[in-house]
């Protein structure tokens, strides 16, 4: 018979049947109903022009063609299975696209990056530094890492927390000791403070170091948190970092943390449109985010 006109169809149903013995445990396995797996078989016994069972009381029971035919059947689908699962555990073409909040990518996933490269070799990454909201169509990022204020869900997808972030004031240590007396909350008017898109969230930590009194401050505006952190290393003021994006610039020295008040700043999240769809290399990936932050 041609493979053209393998009724593939009617094997996979008798396949399943002749396995289990039961024409109601293969409707069950291939998620049919009873009826359509005896009619695909009773019409796969008339093409060959054989029976491939032997219909008893509540029972079927192979005949001998049927035997064989299932032997060879049950290794083929087998055969099929594996090398499926082989090609899908393999390493991807392409590399696993992670759409990530540039902030984020600066301060933190890219110099933990080699970590997972080191430990996963075989998952290629490719970071894609971008602040909008990814629709994961086709050919876009797989899962992506955003920061948000305050919502906690997006439409069409599905987040993951990773953490809660608390902000506070940053300096450069140079910046500091330039100073013979102690720094104080009010004596940060002294200094330029570095302002992240909105003036709002230095009101908002004077308020919690219990300066209500200050009005709004100049400075300058940097359209991201990264940039106001270099700035701020670079000795050029005072900025506001969240607890994750300076982990870093503290343990190194970069930075200098002189206050334990910090306010609320929003959260970041995994997001995806389905985390249980994931590729492979994407749960990985996932995994090991979610563990970096637990």
């Amino acid at each position: 018979m041609k493979r053209g006109r393998l009724p593939l169809t009617a094997l996979r149903s008798f396949e399943a049947a002749g396995r289990h013995q039961s024409f109601t445990l293969a409707a069950a396995e291939l998620l049919v109903s009873q009826a359509a797996i005896s009619r695909q078989v009773r019409e796969l016994e008339e093409m060959l022009g054989h029976d491939l069972f032997l219909r008893r009381h509540r029972q079927v029971v192979l005949t001998e063609r049927g035997q064989a035919l299932l032997g060879r059947l049950t290794q083929s689908f087998d055969d099929m299975s594996r090398i499926l699962e082989d090609i899908r555990a393999a390493p991807p073409d392409k590399p696993l696209q992670i759409s990530v909040e540039p902030s984020f990518a600066a301060c933190w996933l890219v110099p933990r990056l080699n970590n997972f490269r080191e430990t996963y070799p075989d998952i290629e990454v490719m970071i894609v530094s971008e602040t909008r909201m990814i629709e994961f169509r086709s050919g876009e990022a797989e899962i992506g890492i955003r920061w948000s204020g305050e919502a906690s869900s997006w439409p069409r997808m599905q987040a993951k927390l990773l953490t809660k972030a608390m902000m506070s004031p940053v300096l450069s240590p140079d910046l500091l000791g330039a100073s013979s007396a102690p720094l104080t909350p009010r004596g940060l008017l002294d200094h330029t403070l570095l302002h992240e898109e909105k003036r709002s969230y230095w009101q908002q930590w004077f308020v919690a170091a219990g300066l209500a009194d200050i009005p709004p401050q100049p400075g300058p505006l940097f359209a991201g948190t990264s940039l106001a952190l270099d700035a701020a290393a670079r000795g050029h003021g005072v900025a506001l970092g969240d607890n994750v994006l300076v982990e870093d610039m503290l343990a190194t020295g970069e930075l200098v943390q002189p206050f334990a008040t910090a306010i609320p700043c929003g959260a970041y999240w995994l997001v995806a449109p389905h985390f249980e769809h994931l590729s492979p290399a994407a749960r990985i990936f996932a995994d090991w985010l979610m563990a970096a932050f637990a």
